[in-house]
């Protein structure tokens, strides 16, 4: 797969899609394994490939799940350091279901990423919204979108410094 993900001398840029997983006022959200800071599952989007279908693709390959895409809530310029470069993301997120039984609905569970070649073990939590004050979700303004879930789709820039 060709993800859409640029890297010049200077900068970055990537176009992800994430999925927004909630189940009895939890969100499912992943970490790195030696990282503090939490986001929502997804992945780059690949040449040819809709933004459903990386849904569909990303949520098989990390955690082996069928899910169903539903609709759009946030649309977000992200600007980031990704190592020792500036990052431009677009990221596209969407309300999602776990349709499978067998993935975890509670708790903490791993699974394994591949990004540009490298693997990655991932955390995947359950986390109440009401504990979203308490740690870090990237990008950090969606500690306040995510209590407006239920509103129509919202744009945002976030920049981090």
């Amino acid at each position: 797969m060709n993800d859409i993900l640029f890297k010049t001398e200077e900068y970055i840029f990537s176009y992800r899609v994430a999925g927004i997983a909630i189940q009895n006022k939890k969100v499912l959200l992943q970490k790195p394994i030696n990282d503090n800071g939490f986001a929502f599952p997804g992945g780059h989007v690949s040449f040819g490939e809709t933004n459903e279908e990386t849904l569909l693709r990303e949520f098989k390959e990390e955690i082996n799940a069928k899910i169903k895409v539903n609709d759009l809530k946030w649309i977000g310029e992200l600007f980031f350091p990704w190592g020792n470069k500036p990052c431009h993301q677009i990221c596209l997120y969407y309300l999602i279901d776990i349709l499978d039984e067998s993935t975890p609905k509670d708790g903490m569970f791993y699974a394994n990423e591949s990004l540009s070649g490298e693997n990655m073990k991932l955390e995947f939590h359950w986390i109440p919204i009401s504990d979203f004050s308490r740690i870090d979700v990237y990008p950090l303004n969606v500690k306040e979108l995510i209590k407006s879930i239920n509103d129509g789709p919202k744009h945002f820039i976030y920049k981090e410094t």
